[in-house]
C-alpha cells in the first residue's frame, strides 16, 4: 500500500512539472462590484417588483447573505470603512467631505494589500467616494471612457450625465454660478438637473453602459496578464438622477410599483434621527421639499415616477452585469475570477417619509452582498446569518489565499459558504453623524447602532466634532425587528424593554469584539 501512495506521489509531481509555472501558482482573479445606493431590491431578495435576471442568475451559482449591514449610511464612510477593513471611528471618516487618505497617508487598502501579494490592480468607475480615486491604491487608477475624459470634467462624477443637450448647457450654466459663490463643492458643482431622464438610446451612451464596455475591454487585456488581477468596478446607478435608457423604465408600470408601507418617521423616534433629504433637494422641481419630520409629503404620482426610475436604474445596471459576465466566459476567465457584488448602503424610497440614505434605519443600512468563487460550494445558498461589508476584507484575502491582515475589524465570511445555517456574528455594528445644519433641531450628534437577530437599538449622544469624540448621551431607540420590522415604531421607552435595553446597551458598548463568530 506504501508503495502504491509513493507512486501516486510521484505521478502527480510528474503532472505538475509538465504544466506551465503560471497555471500552478496563479491566483483566483477579483472582480469586485460596487453598485452605488442599491438596497436589496433585487429578484433573488425577495422583492417581486425588481427585474434583475442576471444578478440572479449570479446569485445562483454563488452565495447570497441576506442579513449583511453597511457600517455608515453614506458614500465615503462605508466605503472607507469596507476598503480599508476597519470601522468609521477607526478611519475617522464620519461623512462625506471626509477624505481618508489625508486623515491617514499611511492607511493600505484593500487593492494596496492585494498589490504587495502579486496582484495587478485595476479601478474603474466609484469604488472610493466619487472621484476620490486614491492613486495608491492601483496599479492602474481611475480609468474612465474616453468620450468622457475632458480636462473641465475630471473633478465630475459619472452619475451627472445626462443625454439631453439642453440639460447640459443648463447644467454648464448652474455650475458656474455655484462656483463664483463657492469654488469647492461637492460632484465639482455638476449635480443639477433633472432628478429623472428616459432617453431612447442605446446602453453605452449613458455613463455606466460607457464603462461597462471599458470594463470589458481591460478584462480581456488582464486576461493575457501572466499574474491575478484585482478589478474594482463600481457603477453610478441607481444613485441620483435616475438617467438610464427608456427600455428599462418601460419594464415597469409605475401604477403597479407598491408604495412604501412605512411612510411615517417611526412613532417615538426622536426628531434628529432624519436626514433633511437635502440630495433630492438639488435637483430640478425638487428645492422645495420639507425635511421629514414635517408636514411634507411627496405626492403619489411623484413618488411613484420616483421608484420607477430607482427600479429602472437597477435594472439597467442588472443588464450591464448580465453583458460582462457574458463576456468574462467567453474570454475564459470567468470560471478562475472571485466576482463580489454589493451596495455600499441602502435608500429610502418614501420609507419613513424620505428619498435617500444617511440615518441609522435599517432602510438604510441592510445592502446586497453576493458572492460566487471559483469551485463554489453550495451553489445557491443564502444565509441569514448577520454580516458586515466590513468582512469583506479578510474574506477575499482568505478567499484568494493570501494573509489577513492582523488590524482588520472584519471576520471572513468564508465559513458560512460551506455552512450557511451555522450560528454566527451576535451584532452587527453602525454608526452615523448627524450634522447640525441637516438636524431638525440643528444639533450635531453621533448615532451608534447595533443590530441582532431580534432587535435593532441606536444610541445618540452629543458629538465633539473637533475632538472626534462623543459626549453627552442623548436618547435611544430600540425596534423589534421580528414584529417590526421596517422600523415603525420605538420601544426603547416601554417600560417592559427596560430588561432589552439594558442588555443591548451592555453590547453596543462591548463593541464588534465580543459580537465575533465563535469559530476555531
Amino acid at each position: 500500500m506504501f508503495n502504491n501512495y509513493l507512486c501516486l506521489f510521484a505521478t502527480v509531481l510528474v503532472l505538475v512539472s509538465c504544466q506551465e509555472p503560471n497555471e500552478v501558482r496563479k491566483k483566483p482573479n477579483v472582480l469586485f462590484i460596487s453598485i452605488d445606493d442599491l438596497r436589496p431590491s433585487l429578484g433573488v431578495y425577495g422583492d417581486s417588483t425588481a427585474i434583475t435576471p442576471n444578478i440572479d442568475m449570479l446569485a445562483s451559482q454563488g452565495t447570497t447573505f441576506r442579513q449583511t449591514f453597511s457600517q455608515c449610511a453614506v458614500c465615503a464612510p462605508s466605503r472607507a470603512s469596507l476598503m480599508t477593513g476597519i470601522r468609521p471611528d477607526s478611519t475617522r471618516v464620519w461623512h462625506l467631505g471626509d477624505k481618508f487618505r489625508e486623515i491617514n497617508p499611511t492607511t493600505v487598502t484593500m487593492p494596496q494589500h492585494f498589490a504587495k501579494h502579486g496582484y495587478h490592480t485595476v479601478n474603474i468607475g466609484k469604488i472610493f467616494h466619487n472621484y476620490m480615486p486614491d492613486s495608491v491604491s492601483w496599479d492602474e487608477p481611475d480609468l474612465r471612457p474616453a468620450q468622457f475624459v475632458k480636462p473641465e470634467w475630471l473633478g465630475r462624477d459619472g452619475e451627472t450625465f445626462y443625454i439631453s443637450e439642453e440639460v447640459s448647457k443648463s447644467q454648464a450654466i448652474k455650475r458656474d454660478s455655484l462656483l463664483k459663490l463657492r469654488p469647492v463643492r461637492y460632484a465639482d458643482g455638476w449635480n443639477t438637473g433633472p432628478a429623472w431622464e428616459a432617453a431612447d438610446v442605446h446602453d453605452t451612451l449613458y455613463y455606466d453602459g460607457a464603462q461597462n464596455e471599458l470594463a470589458k475591454r481591460t478584462l480581456s487585456r488582464l486576461a493575457k496578464m501572466d499574474k491575478p488581477f484585482y478589478f474594482g468596478l463600481g457603477y453610478f446607478r441607481p444613485h441620483l438622477p435616475f438617467a438610464v435608457p427608456k427600455k428599462y423604465w418601460d419594464l415597469y408600470d409605475p401604477d403597479e410599483i407598491p408604495l412604501a408601507t412605512n411612510p411615517d418617521i417611526p412613532v417615538g423616534a426622536p426628531l434628529l434621527t432624519m436626514n433633511s433629504m437635502y440630495e433630492l433637494r438639488h435637483y430640478d422641481g425638487f428645492g422645495h421639499i420639507g425635511h421629514p419630520t414635517s408636514e411634507f409629503r411627496m405626492s403619489e404620482d411623484t413618488a411613484r415616477i420616483l421608484k420607477q426610475g430607482y427600479y429602472a436604474s437597477v435594472s439597467y445596471v442588472d443588464a450591464l452585469i448580465g453583458q460582462l459576465v457574458d463576456h468574462m466566459k467567453e474570454i475564459g476567465i470567468y470560471d478562475n475570477t472571485i466576482i463580489i457584488l454589493w451596495g455600499d448602503h441602502g435608500w429610502k424610497l418614501g420609507d419613513h417619509n424620505s428619498w435617500g440614505k444617511m440615518t441609522n434605519y435599517n432602510i438604510d443600512l441592510r445592502v446586497p452582498m453576493i458572492i460566487r468563487v471559483p469551485n463554489q460550494p453550495n451553489q445557491g445558498a443564502q444565509t441569514y446569518a448577520i454580516t458586515e461589508l466590513v468582512d469583506m476584507f479578510p474574506s477575499l484575502c482568505e478567499l484568494a489565499g493570501i494573509e489577513v491582515p492582523a488590524y482588520v475589524q472584519g471576520a471572513s465570511f468564508v465559513p458560512l459558504m460551506e455552512q450557511p445555517q451555522q450560528s454566527w456574528k451576535k451584532a452587527a455594528f453602525s454608526q452615523f453623524h448627524r450634522r447640525p445644519r441637516v438636524s431638525a433641531d440643528g444639533g450635531r450628534y453621533m448615532g451608534y447602532s447595533i443590530n441582532t437577530a431580534e432587535y435593532h437599538y441606536i444610541e445618540w449622544y452629543s458629538w465633539d466634532h473637533e475632538a472626534g469624540e462623543r459626549r453627552d448621551y442623548v436618547t435611544a431607540e430600540l425596534y423589534d425587528r421580528l414584529s417590526d420590522p421596517t422600523e415603525k415604531v420605538n420601544i426603547a421607552a416601554l417600560e417592559e424593554n427596560e430588561a432589552v435595553v439594558s442588555n443591548l446597551s451592555s453590547q453596543l458598548k462591548a463593541g464588534w469584539r465580543s459580537a465575533r463568530p465563535a469559530v476555531p
